[in-house]
């Protein structure tokens, strides 16, 4: 799992995991495995799925990398405390799962909670499961 930058302000933790390292064969088992582990956590909650493949194939306008096969978001968070109003722009959590040919690429925006990141780097990497 590496930590990258993206678009030169969004501090983000990515993991490609190739096909061949995974039992997971798409985007949908790995949302269904991760959706266990939310489920699971004491603190964290599921709250849904967004297909963002299909809905930017619908635009007019849309552009989809030719790699890209498919590419849905799993929504959760870890709001263990509210203690101020602005605390909700960084709130719900989640995690991107693209399907390429050979891999998936896995990457969720780093959170300001230091155990919130913690799961997600753990759920993330236990997907490779040779």
């Amino acid at each position: 799992m590496k930590q990258i930058v993206v678009m030169e302000k969004y501090p983000v933790f990515t993991l490609e995991v190739n096909k061949n390292e995974t039992t997971y064969k798409s985007v949908d088992d790995i949302l269904s495995y991760l959706k266990s582990k939310i489920e699971f956590h004491p603190v964290a909650i599921y709250i849904g799925e967004f297909d963002h493949y299909s809905h930017t194939k619908s635009l007019d306008d849309g552009v989809i990398a030719d790699n890209i096969k498919d590419a849905k978001n799993i929504i959760c968070c870890f709001g263990q405390q509210l203690p101020k109003a602005e605390v909700l722009a960084v709130r719900p959590r989640s995690i991107g799962v693209a399907e390429l040919e050979d891999s998936f690429i896995v990457s969720f925006l780093e959170a300001p909670n230091p155990q919130a990141n913690n799961a997600m780097e753990n759920w993330v990497k236990s997907i490779i499961n040779l």
